[in-house]
């Protein structure tokens, strides 16, 4: 056995208590986990939610070092886990899918809490927080929001193709080009893809900045950079139907949306990193 896993080994063995009351809380809430995974196989927009869990426990396992042992378990932890078990059979009897996961995730944070102690858990909450973006935005909300966001992109869209020379006329959130009109859809709003990129905002933010007011902004700045980046996937698609062909907007930009959606959101958010960093080196 080589040195890392019986390092694995030891540490499980280790922590085997909480790690065990962890996956007796799961296999109690299994239920909430199988709705969860279908939704996350159902809705593409969620399935990042497979990856969550991973970076979670990866996010505990690099921290492990800079933990303190022996330490005084945290009462808080305790009434945390016992407010999201009440939640927990709050929303399972009301049938409110959102309540009962951020229940779950409440019960596995607080039982973080009460083994790890406030001093260890200030240095690994990140990997209880983490777990929050694996559950996929309300449905009231999903659906509340969405249609204003279209309009806003259709708007913004139209906007922008006008003043680069291209004829353009909006109506609600059609657009209308010579001899094509480009519909923007749900998908095109900003938000479903907008779970996945804060997720990717936090995760950048807390590996690479420096301060807590950086981290923060760096993060919440992730929602006008996945509205911004659904506009240009709109953009796009109507400059490429308008120069070349409406064949190209429905085929291939079309299948491309998603990754031009995701590369445009990473270049922003990493330009943006790098404009905090260097205002943080400037003032320092």
């Amino acid at each position: 056995m080589s040195t890392h896993w019986k390092a694995v080994k030891n540490h499980v063995f280790r922590h085997r208590y909480p790690y065990a009351l962890l996956a007796l809380t799961s296999l109690l809430n299994f239920h909430v986990w199988y709705d969860l995974i279908l939704d996350w196989i159902r809705d593409d927009n969620y399935s990042h939610g497979f990856l969550v869990i991973p970076v979670s426990i990866y996010i505990l396992w690099r921290r492990r070092k800079q933990l303190s042992w022996p330490i005084r378990p945290s009462r808080w932890g305790l009434a945390l886990a016992v407010i999201g078990s009440v939640g927990l059979v709050l929303g399972i009897a009301a049938e409110e899918f959102f309540v009962t996961r951020v229940s779950l995730v409440m019960q596995m944070s607080g039982i973080g809490l009460a083994y790890f102690g406030i001093a260890n858990f200030r240095r690994v909450w990140f990997a209880f927080f983490f777990l929050l973006f694996m559950i996929p935005v309300p449905a009231v909300i999903y659906y509340q929001a969405t249609l204003p966001m279209q309009l806003f992109s259709s708007k913004v869209t139209t906007t922008l193709l006008q003043v680069i020379g291209v004829p353009a006329v909006r109506q609600g959130n059609i657009i209308h080009l010579p001899e094509y009109s480009l519909e923007v859809i749900e998908a095109c709003s900003g938000l479903r893809s907008l779970v996945a990129l804060l997720a990717l905002g936090s995760l950048y933010s807390w590996s690479y900045m420096s301060g807590r007011g950086r981290a923060v902004f760096l993060t919440l700045a992730m929602v006008p950079i996945a509205i911004s980046a659904n506009i240009f996937r709109v953009f796009v698609t109507a400059v490429g139907a308008y120069v070349v062909s409406r064949d190209l907007a429905e085929t291939f930009l079309h299948e491309v949306s998603g990754l031009l959606v995701f590369f445009s959101a990473l270049a922003m958010l990493v330009i943006l990193g790098a404009i905090l960093k260097w205002t943080e080196r400037l003032f320092s």
